[in-house]
């Protein structure tokens, strides 16, 4: 291949114009003369065998006609002599007498070669840049179509992914299916004063399934598609990325209807001005380009913009306005049910078990995206080839959940029986001190063999989606995590390094429920330090710390009390319950890894922490002493059947929190 591919580049054409040219001059300097050692000629001079000499100077050579020709070198010779010989030369040749006599000559050049000597290397350089280019630009006659869209139109013969290859994004469908409404009846829409949506955003954690949303509408809307990646507008040629977009909208005009699909569009419409170019590199030349042809559309052109990314929170504002991208659709992680419906997409064509049940795998990966799920799908069905099984059990998809979460497992990794020792207190004092908590979700598995860069890990994992933490459950979190370190200074009195990671974790988010979530008495429900979400250069140059030393004292001391109090808590619960902590490790040590239901027979008697005092952040009254207040009757309710005087609560608000981070394993 490499061969193949080196004689299809300019290499070859250079290679060959060289050779091309030293034949030539070959050809023209070749005079038809042997060249003989310079003393065989000097003996044909003392001979009297030369009819005829000629003297070429600055070459040093002298042609010779023999008056009869040699059988082996014919009639005419040649020798050439160095300097110091030169007037031995000239003596043998005026000696000698040649009946023709002889001549001298100055060489002239040839004004072919003067002028080929001029040229060549100008036509050398030419036909390099030449074909660097035409390389550069895919080959063949594009050299001057760099400016060209790179945009790939998705044609009817390609593979269709329609809107029913998607599950888990209901909302993201509903509203993608009103673009592909427009886009089919756009008159419909029209006669009510209806304007076609000019852009559709698309964004969430990597994953989510965005750009399989985009195929569907391309695949569901029968329209001409194109799709590019944001970077392809960008290349080392200032202009190009402009001349690109502009291209890639011209095409699309001409084919109306039709969907420009752009992804990851973070990388040309990043906020303008954010970075050590200020506002001329090439970049925001690009952007500035987008956001003229999104404005510019004609009202029935029928031409639609769908974008996805990851951060939206870095894109330039005037990208986001309505006119421009009329449409924001978020694509979160799916839920318990968009989970299942998800694994049931990507179950079709693999042979399950028949005791595999779906939901229950759903309910084992909260948090999990369309790309983790079919991700572990993927693993269990290539642990089950590897054992040479024929169906996929719940034995592979329980070993596949892991390794997607956790990594492989290490079996190379060999540990000294003290270190299995006290990784099994580690883990077991992890599970412990979950199980005695009243705010934390129950433990699902405990297991001491390695696995990624973890010596051994707790699964702890909620029974439902969650998308708000309690007060509560974040400190249980804290004393959970703190667990592991605490059977370390029960048992052995020496703790190891095995609890950095339980630490760091525990610390951020402490340091969070302070600086963030409003949840400390001292410093109280304020919002502390600038955002780290816009991480480029240039929007967090110059950004200090908006509070003051004192207050960062303050924060410091709530953070480490909230670290102790945890530890204090762990501490509480691990002497309270050391009998079964013992009868824990026993059995980790034995069995190397318990499940759910194995637990669940140790944890029976396990003695729970007392409830926690009640915490207020300003008024420390209790709740009962603060006066009630007055709230009106309610009104009558056809829906929910409520009639005047019956005592029925307000409905509760939507949740306005962030959802709930993905469940991961506390590690050894």
């Amino acid at each position: 291949m490499k061969v193949k591919k080196l004689l299809r580049g300019p290499l070859l054409y250079i290679l060959l114009a060289i050779v091309a040219v030293w034949v030539g001059s070959s050809l023209i300097t070749m005079s038809g003369f042997k060249e003989i050692p310079t003393q065989q000629g000097l003996e044909f001079l003392k001979d009297g065998k030369v009819s005829e000499a000629k003297i070429v100077d600055g070459e040093q050579r002298v042609d010779l006609t023999l008056i009869k020709a040699d059988e082996e070198l014919g009639k005419q010779v040649q020798f050439f002599y160095v300097t110091p010989r030169g007037e031995e030369v000239i003596t043998a040749v005026t000696n000698a007498s040649p009946k023709d006599g002889f001549t001298d000559e100055v060489p002239q050049s040839s004004w072919f070669l003067s002028l080929l000597g001029i040229l060549l290397p100008l036509l050398l350089i030419g036909a390099f840049f030449w074909f660097m280019l035409a390389g550069m630009q895919g080959g063949g006659n594009k050299v001057m179509q760099f400016g060209k869209s790179k945009a790939k139109l998705v044609s009817k013969e390609s593979p269709q992914v329609t809107f029913a290859d998607v599950a888990g994004s209901d909302e993201a469908i509903e509203e993608l299916e009103e673009i592909k409404d427009f886009l089919k009846e756009p008159a419909k829409f029209q006669a009510v004063g209806a304007r076609i949506p000019k852009g559709v955003l698309l964004y969430g954690p990597p994953g989510t399934g965005k750009t399989l949303l985009a195929r569907a509408v391309a695949g569901e809307a029968n329209v001409p598609f194109y799709a590019i990646s944001g970077s392809d507008f960008v290349e080392m040629f200032v202009g190009v990325g402009a001349s690109r977009v502009r291209d890639l909208f011209q095409q699309a005009k001409e084919n109306a209807p039709a969907i420009i699909f752009i992804d990851e569009i973070d990388a040309v419409g990043r906020h303008r001005g954010a970075g050590m170019g200020g506002g001329h590199d090439e970049r925001e030349q690009t952007l500035n380009q987008l956001l003229v042809e999104m404005d510019g559309f004609d009202v029935k052109a029928n031409v639609i913009l769908i974008a996805a990314t990851n951060r939206p929170d870095i894109l330039d504002p005037a990208l986001l306005r309505p006119g421009r991208f009329d449409r924001q659709i978020g694509v979160d992680a799916p839920d318990m049910l968009g989970r299942k419906r998800i694994l049931e997409v990507h179950s079709k064509g693999k042979p399950m078990a028949a005791g595999v049940d779906l939901e229950v795998l759903a309910r084992k990966t909260p948090g999990f995206t369309g790309a983790d799920l079919a991700n572990v799908l993927n693993e269990a069905a290539l642990l089950t080839a590897r054992s040479n099984a024929q169906l996929i059990d719940n034995r592979a998809l329980d070993e596949a959940v892991d390794r997607v979460m956790a990594g492989p497992q290490r079996r190379s990794r060999v540990m000294r029986d003290k270190e299995k020792l006290i990784t099994a207190y580690h883990e077991g004092g992890h599970a412990l001190v979950a199980t005695a908590m009243r705010n934390t979700d129950p433990v699902t598995k405990i297991t001491i063999l390695p696995r990624g860069r973890a010596l051994g890990y707790t699964m702890v994992m909620p029974v439902e989606d969650r998308y708000s933490v309690t007060r509560n459950e974040l400190l249980d979190q804290l004393a959970y995590a703190m667990g592991g370190r605490v059977a370390e200074e029960i048992i052995f009195h020496d703790p190891t390094t095995g609890a950095s990671n339980d630490i760091e974790k525990a610390t951020s988010t402490a340091r969070k429920m302070v600086t963030e979530f409003g949840m400390s008495s001292a410093v109280g429900p304020l919002k502390l330090g600038q955002g780290s979400g816009e991480v480029f250069l240039g929007r967090d140059m110059g950004h200090q710390r908006d509070y003051s030393e004192r207050v960062a004292e303050s924060v410091d001391a709530e953070v480490r009390q909230l670290l102790e109090d945890a530890h204090d808590e762990a501490y509480q619960v691990l002497n309270a319950n050391r009998g079964i902590l013992d009868e824990l490790a026993a059995a980790l040590l034995e069995h190397e890894t318990l499940d759910q239901h194995a637990l669940a027979e140790l944890f029976t008697r396990v003695v729970k922490l007392p409830v926690r005092p009640q915490w207020l952040s300003s008024d420390k009254r209790p709740v009962s002493d603060l006066p009630p207040i007055a709230m009106p009757a309610p009104k009558p309710s056809i829906e929910s059947g409520v009639a005047d005087g019956d005592s029925a609560g307000a409905p509760a608000s939507a949740p306005t929190h962030a959802p709930a981070r993905t469940p991961r394993p506390a590690t050894a």
